[in-house]
């Protein structure tokens, strides 16, 4: 009756237009004040102490980082050090697009901040050189993906939290599949490329490479910091973030010099806007979660999945159109708060890994990104490139039928997530 009530409630709040995190609040608080014995009072301890995890202490930092790494031009330099490398290639500029979001992604953790930076450079450079609007904007809407599947990934640092896995080993699990993935986008990029006659930049010499790599050098660095500092024990993921917004904003001020100390309140601003976004999200999706675990929702859904006798291969069939079904709706981190505790007892029990699992949900939360309705990459891109919505939805469908291909490789060859973790012993 209380599940029925709660789950009955959040739809009822979301159809009439209610934002999703008040949504899962008010479901949340309106089922414990009505069904549970707690007080009205302990609303707001319970809120209290489902945000007070260390573990997302990194959110608003990465969200920092990216902020000041945005502003201050790191993403151009990313761009030009990129076309040096494969700009020569036909399709060069899209391919080189994709090797940007690669990068960008191991700085900012965030799939909406790497489309904005590098999709604001690098599409309106490929329409100068001949390429379709609509073809640059599917492009990086789709890349852009990698901003969470990548490390360091914020999705990835609240399914730890939910879910109380190691952060490190989540991060060490993307890197295969994030770099398999940008590999596949390259190698379509480049068949269709053929195809369509796109065009290519001329070769850069060993002197032009050489000052694009020396001008990418320091954000290329805060790679190797965090990444680096994480791997060698040096600092746990959640001090990783905070070096790397020190770093950001220092390369920035000191060292590209394009910020100055005046625009720094505005940086601070903006990234404490998202960060306050974000985590009244994850706050009332920890209420809502909360309220289904002390109704014993996993543990009863556990227990009848396995009377159902359903096998790994089914139940992950199951998790994936569920999660794509979520992503169409929801924002990643509310999915992954509401239906990680859930999913979580029953991987366990069918002998699931649970960082095989973190990864499927990040991978189809990449997917839910750049699915309408509420596909936050598509109004980013749309927004960047001042094209309608419905043309970026047109223009992102067909590389989503790659991002689904591979989807279905990551959910049943465990290897690919699970190689870098176990070859390094963590």
């Amino acid at each position: 009756m209380t599940v029925l009530f709660l789950f009955l409630l959040l739809f009822l709040l979301m159809f009439i237009g209610v934002p999703i995190a008040a949504s899962l609040g008010l479901a949340g608080s309106i089922t414990i004040m009505l069904f549970s014995p707690d007080s009205v009072r302990s609303l707001a301890i319970k809120l209290f102490e489902t945000s007070e995890h260390y573990t997302l202490l990194a959110i608003p930092f990465f969200l920092l980082s990216g902020a000041f790494m945005t502003t201050g031009g790191v993403a151009r330099r990313l761009i030009d050090f990129a076309n040096a490398c494969v700009g020569h290639i036909r399709g060069g500029l899209a391919i080189g697009a994709v090797l940007a979001c690669m990068l960008f992604a191991a700085l900012s953790g965030s799939s909406p901040a790497t489309v904005a930076a590098v999709g604001s450079i690098a599409i309106a450079g490929m329409v100068r050189s001949g390429y379709p609007q609509a073809f640059g904007a599917g492009i990086v809407c789709n890349a852009g993906t990698l901003g969470i599947l990548i490390p360091p990934s914020i999705v990835m640092v609240v399914y730890a939290a939910a879910t109380e896995q190691s952060v490190g080993k989540l991060f060490m699990a993307g890197v295969i599949p994030g770099l398999m993935l940008g590999l596949v986008l390259m190698i379509a990029i480049y068949i269709v490329a053929r195809i369509k006659k796109l065009p290519a930049l001329p070769r850069a010499s060993l002197r032009e490479w050489l000052r694009a790599a020396r001008e990418a050098f320091w954000g290329l660095l805060l790679m190797v910091i965090i990444l680096g500092g994480i791997y060698t024990g040096m600092f746990t993921p959640t001090e990783a973030a905070a070096v790397a917004a020190v770093y950001a904003g220092f390369v920035a001020l000191f060292v590209y010099k394009d910020l100055t100390i005046r625009e720094c309140p505005k940086v601070l601003l903006e990234s404490g806007k998202l960060t306050i976004m974000l985590m009244f999200i994850i706050a009332n999706a920890m209420l809502f979660a909360h309220v289904l675990t002390t109704e014993q929702i996993p543990q009863q859904i556990t227990a009848w999945v396995v009377e159902l006798g359903l096998q790994p291969w089914q139940f992950l069939l199951v998790v994936n159109i569920v999660l794509l079904i979520a992503g169409a709706f929801m924002e990643p981190s509310a999915i992954i708060l509401i239906l990680a505790p859930i999913l979580f007892p029953i991987a366990m029990q069918l002998g699931i890994d649970p960082i095989h699992l973190g990864i499927i949900m990040v991978v189809n939360m990449e997917i839910g990104l750049i699915t309408p309705p509420v596909g936050l990459n598509l109004f980013v891109t749309s927004a960047v490139t001042g094209m309608p919505l419905t043309a970026v939805i047109r223009a992102a469908m067909p590389w989503l039928m790659l991002l689904i291909s591979f989807l279905v490789i990551i959910t049943y060859v465990p290897a690919v997530s699970l190689a870098l973790p176990n070859l390094l012993g963590m």
